[in-house]
Order: structure tokens, then C-alpha cells, then sequence
């Protein structure tokens, strides 16, 4: 088997320093230009209207759209182009910025969009990404119910191009900037996580209390057991233990990512643990839904808020709040003859997973600071020298600490407080938050083949790939789901929706 070249742990990062230079900067700045276009909503204007929707599809021409009626006469491919043309522009600024060969670039980039709206068209298949509740809607009686399979496929064709095609591995690899892509679409991410929070402080006291004191558990409490399982008994480095533990117990894939980035793990670390994040969490939509309908029929919000605790993806922990939503209704009507009011399970599943969602970069900027004190990512060697804490300057942190997490916050306290100030904003904008979130995806998804093109996966499977699947299966049998389920209890149990009038 060939193999590509394969970046060491910090070669992923531009190291030119700089606000104009840096990969790190560049994926502040593309993030806040999108959220500025994104924002022009709130003006009446519809600026990323054009942007390409993915949907989930069982006749091809329903896979793609224009994302608003406006743009209705791009068609699908259309949306596609232009969506291809502007990520292009925007991303060959920074490009040029960083010194980086621009027909190279483009031609990669180029390459890169067309494989991963491929992959994500792939994902979107029905019977692939169908959630039960949507089984009738699409006239099949099954699907495995894959909904973010698109970033899977993704790596699995990064890794076929970058193990078996060498060359075109490095001819695609200027543009293979893994790093660069995650974090603006990071960045981006701020907008939305603010808006569902403005969207909650409008909730019932109990439920906001319900999503602080999940913020508790996360955190505190299962953050530092995954820590110590991975470490103690699975043996793995700091470097793996840690976005292992933020992945497992606060967020998936975005708080993998993260916390990586701010401990300088390998890139991929956070993509492969991501991977493996997206299996369980859709074993658990298969199979946590009926669970709660099953037991909680008579005890709804309680139901809720374990899905918001135990599926550790924001897509796979608002899908399982919606199906539960749906059974949990049914069901307390067939045995009960109470119709409860639509949303109130779905709300306490969201509620729960934003505020856990919001301290994501507090986390990562703890993490930074703790990894530069006691330089965990050493080598061992270096390790085995000198293990006591050492001092730290504050400039240290601040070249340690990722400048994304900056963009992140930025963007989440403008939006948090601009809709605190002004309610009616959140309307006005949740249109264009959800216009950038659809770019977002893509940067995601151009993030999980450009770790795909630059992986050995004969390296990967020595770094321990069962004993990964291992430590969230301990995780998530063993404690998560039963520590989330008995404090959903103690604070939900007895709170009940209000009927239908």
C-alpha cells in the first residue's frame, strides 16, 4: 500500500504568524464575513439565498435546492455552482494571504467541493439518513437512520485517495487545509448556538435551571470520568484522552474538534474520534426514542431531557428530542387519553444540549491553558525529564490558545446580546443563521476529506481505533446514559406540557 505524506502533530497549523497571515485568523475572518452576509436578515435582505440545501432524497432531483423560493430559478445544480464559485473567492483571499499557489489552489478546491457535495448527496439517501419519523413521508419501511453519514463518507474517500492514489493526494493537498475549514465553520457555528439560546431565555425557569444543570454534568461530571477511563484503562495519551472525553460527554464532533485544537492534538485525532461519535449517536436515535416512549409516556419532559444529555451530536440530540417528541405524544394519548401540546419534549431535549453547547469554548480555552502549564503534549522523552509544573508566560497561552475560539465567542455574545436587546430579532434572523449554517456543513465536510487525503491508515489503526469504540462504549453504557437519565428525573419528573385546548 502506498502511502502519503503525513503531518506531524502541529504541521496542520499555518505557523506564519500574523492577522493577515495565519490559518488561524483567516478562519476568523471567513467565519464573521459569512455571518455578516448571514445578518443582513435582520435588514430585509437576502444575501445567501443562492446557498445550496441538501435534503434527504429518494428521487435525486429533491437531493439539492436553492435554499430560499427567491432563488427558485437556480435549480439545484445551480445552487451548487454558485455555492462552489463564492466558497472559492472568499477562500482564495486567504489563500493568496497566506502564500499559498493560487492555480493549485483552486484546481484542489475545486476538486475537494465536488467530492464532498457528492458525499453528502450519498448521506442524504433515504434509507440511509431517514429518521423513523420520516419513514411514511418517503414510502419506505426502513432506513438506518445515518443522518450526518455524509461526513463519513467524506473520509472514507479522503482515505481512499490519500492510501491508493498518492499523486493525486499531493497535487490535491494545497488545498487539503483541514484545519482552516473546521474552524471557520466553528466560527460560524457561534450564531446559531446564540440564537437557540436567546430562544431558551424565553422558556420555563425549570427548564433553563435543567439546561444549567446539565452544563454540571457535562462538564464536571462526565468530562473527567471519560478522561480518567480513556487514560487509566485504556492507556491512551493525553493528547487522545482529551477530545476523547470532550466528544464523548459534552458535544460530538464540535467539542472533539475544539478541544484539539486548543491542546494542539493531531488533526486526526478530533476527525477519526468524530467518526466514531456519528456511529453511536446513530444507534442511539434508533433506539433511545423508543425508550423513553416506552418507560416515560407519563413523564414527558423527563424523556426530553434525556435525549438532550445522552446523544452527544446537536443533529442526532435534536433528531431524538423530535422522535420522542412524536411517540411520547402518541403514546400518552393511546393509554392515557391526555393530548399533550407538540414541542415541549423536543424543547427540553434542545434546551439541555445548548447550554452545554455555549461553554464549549470557555472548555477549550481552560484546556489551552492547563496543556500549556504542564506541556502535556510533550514527547515522552521530554516528558520523563521534567514532569513537574513549569511556569507559563502569558504570550505562551495566547500563540497556544486558538484564535477560532475567538471568532466563536465574538459572534455568540453579539448575537446573545443583540437578541437579548431586541426579541423580535430572532426571527428576523434565524433564517439567515440557518443560511449560514448551511456553509458550515460544507466546511465540515471539506474538513473530513482533507484529514481522509493526508491519513495512513495503517498509522491510524496502530493508534488504537477499538480501543476508541471501547472507551465510549464504557462511557456511554456505563454512566452517561443512566447519570443522565436520573438527574432528568429528579428535575423533570412530575412537570408536565400543557394539553391540547
Amino acid at each position: 500500500m502506498s502511502h502519503s505524506y503525513q503531518a506531524e502533530p502541529h504541521e496542520l497549523l499555518t505557523q506564519k504568524p500574523g492577522f493577515l497571515t495565519s490559518e488561524d485568523w483567516w478562519a476568523v475572518w471567513l467565519g464573521l464575513f459569512i455571518v455578516a452576509l448571514s445578518s443582513a436578515q435582520a435588514a430585509g435582505l437576502d444575501l445567501l439565498g443562492w446557498a445550496a440545501k441538501y435534503s434527504v432524497w429518494t428521487d435525486l432531483s429533491q437531493a439539492v435546492s436553492p435554499n430560499t423560493k427567491s432563488f427558485g430559478f437556480l435549480g439545484g445544480f445551480g445552487s451548487l455552482l454558485a455555492t462552489w464559485a463564492f466558497l472559492l473567492a472568499i477562500t482564495l483571499v486567504g489563500a493568496r494571504a497566506m502564500g499559498l499557489n493560487l492555480r493549485r489552489f483552486a484546481a484542489g478546491f475545486s476538486i475537494l467541493y465536488a467530492i464532498t457535495a457528492l458525499s453528502t448527496i450519498i448521506g442524504n439517501y433515504a434509507y440511509l439518513a431517514a429518521t423513523p419519523d420520516k419513514l411514511g413521508k418517503f414510502g419506505i419501511s426502513w432506513s438506518l437512520g445515518l443522518g450526518e453519514l455524509g461526513f463519513v463518507v467524506s473520509l472514507l474517500l479522503g482515505l481512499i485517495l490519500g492510501n491508493f492514489f498518492p499523486k493525486a493526494a499531493a497535487f490535491l493537498s494545497t488545498a487539503g487545509k483541514p484545519e482552516w475549514y473546521i474552524k471557520t465553520g466553528i466560527v460560524i457555528l457561534g450564531m446559531t448556538i446564540a440564537i437557540k439560546t436567546v430562544g431558551a431565555m424565553g422558556l420555563a425557569s425549570t427548564v433553563i435551571f435543567r439546561g444549567i444543570c446539565a452544563v454540571i454534568e457535562a462538564y464536571l461530571i462526565y468530562w473527567p470520568i471519560v478522561y480518567i477511563i480513556a487514560r487509566k484503562f485504556f492507556r491512551f495519551t493525553p493528547e487522545w484522552a482529551a477530545p476523547m472525553a470532550s466528544g464523548i460527554s459534552i458535544c460530538g464532533v464540535a467539542a472533539a474538534i475544539a478541544t484539539g485544537s486548543a491542546i494542539r492534538a493531531r488533526a486526526i485525532i478530533p476527525t477519526i474520534l468524530s467518526s466514531v461519535i456519528i456511529v453511536f449517536v446513530a444507534v442511539e436515535l434508533l433506539v433511545l426514542p423508543w425508550a423513553a416512549s416506552t418507560f416515560f409516556a407519563d413523564d414527558p419532559l423527563v424523556a426530553g431531557a434525556w435525549m438532550g444529555l445522552a446523544v452527544k451530536s446537536d443533529g442526532g440530540a435534536v433528531a431524538s428530542g423530535a422522535i420522542t417528541d412524536t411517540l411520547v405524544r402518541a403514546k400518552a394519548l393511546a393509554d392515557y387519553g391526555v393530548s399533550y401540546q407538540e414541542g415541549w419534549v423536543l424543547m427540553a431535549a434542545t434546551t439541555a444540549k445548548v447550554f452545554i453547547d455555549v461553554f464549549i469554548g470557555i472548555w477549550a480555552f481552560v484546556l489551552a491553558v492547563i496543556w500549556s502549564i504542564f506541556r502535556l503534549n510533550q514527547a515522552p522523552a521530554a516528558q520523563a525529564v521534567k514532569k513537574k509544573r513549569h511556569a507559563v508566560s502569558l504570550r505562551e497561552i495566547g500563540e497556544r490558545f486558538p484564535k477560532f475560539i475567538l471568532g466563536f465567542a465574538a459572534v455568540f455574545i453579539l448575537f446573545l446580546l443583540w437578541g437579548l436587546s431586541s426579541p423580535d430579532m430572532v426571527k428576523q434572523v434565524s433564517a439567515g443563521a440557518g443560511q449560514a449554517n448551511l456553509l458550515r456543513s460544507v466546511f465540515f465536510g471539506l474538513c473530513f476529506f482533507s484529514i481522509g487525503l493526508i491519513t495512513n491508515a495503517r498509522k491510524l489503526w496502530q493508534e488504537g481505533l477499538g480501543r476508541i469504540v471501547g472507551v465510549y462504549a464504557v462511557a456511554l453504557i456505563g454512566f452517561i446514559l443512566w447519570i443522565g437519565l436520573g438527574i432528568s428525573y429528579l428535575f423533570y419528573h412530575g412537570i408536565l406540557p400543557p394539553v391540547v385546548g
